[in-house]
């Protein structure tokens, strides 16, 4: 095919700007008078007036209907503005006789301006108008057999065939871009076939789409036509241009006129296809000769375009109600899943009904900082990029595409595994996402033509644009696009994405419910082990002193075993009074108000090593000390927390010939770090979430004293400062415990 050249954009923006809705003038196989109410005078006529009635349009202006076109005709106007409500839907008044013509008239009102159009007619059109009927109801009968909506369409355009006799009759719907693809076709033989061509959505700009939805049947009875203009070119009425969006004779633009003869059609007649109140797609009908259509068979055209279009959006609505019901299946099986555990476990726990509710090759759960992959899928981290991009760039729930580089700047690294993608939020608040993915279909489109306009040729010829001269098929090769998403599909990932909201909050709901039963068990808890560990520490106290002036006064007369159960009375009870102490200690820590200041750990670790210089001696312990932060929190619980930790390094590592203790700090934007490390007997990583849990013991009490309460303190005391603890280990190769502090201030309380 020859080369055409590429068209400036601002030409093609001056193509959709065209006001092809007032364009002043009309086609000339019929008179059209603007009418003054509700005197019935001229205000505005269009030139080939005269043709009817034999008066120049000037000299009809501001003169009575009945003075011009005859006193019947403004009698039959008059008796249906009467009997029938006249708006923009066009309102056929009858066949009336004007200066020895037979014209059809027809009226409407639009933007307070009544129309009144007269076509030309014959009695030769008024009979075949009678023969009409059998043909539409043969059509409406055969639907019951039709299955599909390309077989649908296939019989309606054999049936508008018949009815109008043009050479050929396509029917062809829009897709996502606009584009037209001709799915249905009947034409003689010397009519070249467009069947399965896309014609490009510049061949029917945005207004006359607009157009189409307003006005559902077009006529251009012969592109060879000259129009008639109105006179005077503004309405006297309105002061302005006469809006002709629903009369049957407006002028057409001269851009598509040229498109006719370029296609070597001369006659067209375009139904608009409507569903669910968008133009789905048009019949158009070719003639190779002009052709007129009468206005009552043009009215059964049009009744015949609507029921095409209803039986469409019937079949279509049955179809997508089918998946609907699938796919509603597959949601309640995965939010079942879901119940049984939580949001996350459940959606991995079925991978297969993941991919299969979307009918993806991928999928992924991007979810609290982790990314879970199931089918073919790009990398975590490119998905968790993908994620954060459609979080800052889309504000619905739902994110759906079929050509993801027209959307993503890094799209291109995802090919070919990842074209479209449908994304749907699980969190109202963090950036977590359930995606599905498609893959790339490469496709082969097939176009009527070349698919764009030209510019005329010459450098000092003004621009003028003019339609391709070829429709010969031109083969394209598409890539970059998925399948696309049906719309089922997409309405079935917002139902999912509800539901699932709608789990979080509930498990929300319950765990809030839980919490603050909890936090009244844990202070009543709290306020029992404060009063009882009150209260037992003078009697233990008096134990531990009475066997003590016992084994002084008298240990002398009681024999060895005497001796050894005094003693192991003082041991125990002493045991008892530090448990108490450390009890007292642990309540106090949820009840005592902490005292915020800025806290030198270096100074603090002096101290709390000064305190525990008794429990060295005899002891090779290798300590290394870095330089710790000064941090905020309150001194005396902080000093609690590291002594803990220093005594559990001591503790714990002397079965070692010679111990190795460490303290080291870190930062990050937001925390100070603590570590502790020894060379001690460790422990098993297993068991690391028992550690901070009160009375919890990795180790037998006959190698290692303890109460067990320590790590819980020293958690309570951190978590109190908006911290964390945690612990790595290893055993008889050590352990590490850590601590973080926020930088900044914690709230007092």
């Amino acid at each position: 095919m020859a080369h055409e050249t590429s068209v400036p954009s601002t030409l093609l923006a001056d193509c959709d700007r065209e006001p092809i809705h007032i364009p002043g003038a009309i086609q000339p196989q019929g008179v059209l008078l603007c009418l003054r109410e509700p005197e019935l005078t001229i205000a505005q006529a269009s030139a080939n007036l005269q043709q009817l009635t034999g008066q120049p349009a000037e000299q009809a202006l501001d003169q009575p209907l009945a003075a011009v076109c005859g006193e019947d005709a403004a009698a039959m106007l008059r008796r249906a503005l009467a009997s029938a409500a006249v708006d923009a839907r066009p309102l056929y008044v009858g066949l009336i006789g004007i200066g020895g013509h037979g014209v059809d008239a027809i009226v409407h009102r639009h933007e307070g301006v009544l129309i009144l159009e007269l076509e030309f007619t014959t009695r030769e059109d008024a009979n075949r108008y009678t023969a009409m009927y059998p043909l539409v109801r043969s059509f409406v009968a055969s639907l019951q057999s039709v299955h599909s909506v390309p077989e649908l369409c296939q019989l309606a355009a054999g049936e508008m065939q018949r009815i109008t006799g043009f050479g050929r009759v396509l029917v062809y719907r829009f897709n996502e871009d606009g584009h037209g693809h001709v799915i249905a076709e009947t034409r003689a033989p010397e009519y070249p076939s467009y069947l399965d061509l896309y014609f490009p959505e510049s061949d029917i700009p945005r207004q006359a789409r607009a157009l189409y939805q307003l006005n559902h049947i077009r006529l251009i009875a012969d592109a060879e036509y000259q129009p008639s203009p109105l006179v005077p070119a503004v309405n006297p009425m309105t002061q302005r241009s006469t809006d002709l969006s629903y009369a049957a004779l407006r002028s057409v633009s001269p851009v598509h006129v040229q498109y006719m003869k370029n296609m070597g059609t001369l006659a067209s007649m375009s139904i608009s296809i409507v569903v669910d109140g968008a133009l789905w797609g048009l019949i158009s009908c070719h003639h190779a000769t002009a052709r007129h259509v009468p206005f009552e068979l043009r009215t059964a055209c049009e009744h015949l375009g609507q029921i095409l279009s209803l039986q469409i959006e019937a079949k279509e609505d049955r179809t997508e109600s089918a998946h609907r019901l699938e796919l509603r299946r597959m949601l309640v099986d995965l939010l079942g899943a879901m119940a049984e555990t939580d949001v996350i476990n459940g959606l991995k726990a079925n991978p297969a009904d993941l991919l299969r509710f979307a009918a993806a090759s991928g999928a992924a759960i991007v979810a609290d900082g982790g990314c879970e992959l199931f089918g073919d899928t790009p990398s975590a981290a490119e998905v968790t990029r993908l994620a954060d991009w459609i979080a800052a760039h889309t504000t619905s729930g739902v994110y759906a595409t079929t050509s993801l580089a027209g959307d993503y700047p890094d799209a291109e690294h995802l090919q070919p595994q990842v074209a479209g993608v449908l994304a749907a939020s699980i969190s109202q608040i963090h950036r977590n996402y359930l995606i599905w993915f498609r893959p790339e279909v490469v496709r082969t489109v097939k176009w009527a033509g070349r698919p764009q306009k030209t510019a005329g040729e010459g450098d000092d010829a003004p621009v003028v644009l003019h339609p391709r001269s070829s429709f010969d098929a031109w083969a394209q090769t598409v890539r970059g696009s998925s399948l696309p998403w049906r719309k089922s599909e997409i309405e079935a990932a917002e139902e999912f994405r509800d539901a699932i909201l709608a789990i979080v909050l509930r498990r929300a709901e319950e765990m809030a419910a839980l919490a603050g039963e909890l936090e009244r068990s844990n202070r009543e808890l709290e306020a029992f082990s404060y009063s009882v560990s009150h209260d037992l520490r003078a009697p233990l106290r008096h134990i531990v002193g009475y066997a003590d002036l016992l084994d002084e006064f008298e240990g002398a007369q009681l024999s060895e075993r005497g001796r050894r159960f005094l003693r192991n009375i003082g041991e125990s009870a002493h045991f008892a009074g530090t448990l108490v102490d450390d009890l007292l200690t642990f309540s106090q820590m949820g009840r005592a108000a902490l005292r915020i200041t800025r806290v030198d750990l270096n100074a603090l670790v002096e101290s709390v090593l000064r305190d525990l210089a008794p429990d060295l001696r005899g002891r090779d312990i290798q300590w290394k000390i870095g330089t710790l932060p000064t941090v905020r929190a309150d001194p005396s619980f902080l000093l609690l927390a590291l002594r803990n930790l220093l005594s559990n390094a001591i503790k714990y590592t002397r079965t070692r010939q010679t111990a190795e203790i460490q303290l080291e700090a870190e930062e990050d934007a937001d925390s100070h770090i603590v570590h502790v490390r020894d060379n001690g007997v460790g422990f098993n990583m297993q068991y690391a979430p028992k550690l901070f849990g009160v009375f919890q013991r990795l180790h037998r009490m006959e190698d290692f004293e303890g109460t067990g309460i320590g790590l819980a303190n020293v958690r309570r005391i951190i978590e109190r400062h908006d911290g964390r603890v945690w612990a790595r280990g290893e055993p008889d190769r050590g352990a590490e415990f850590s601590f973080s502090l926020p930088k900044i201030p914690v709230p007092v309380s």
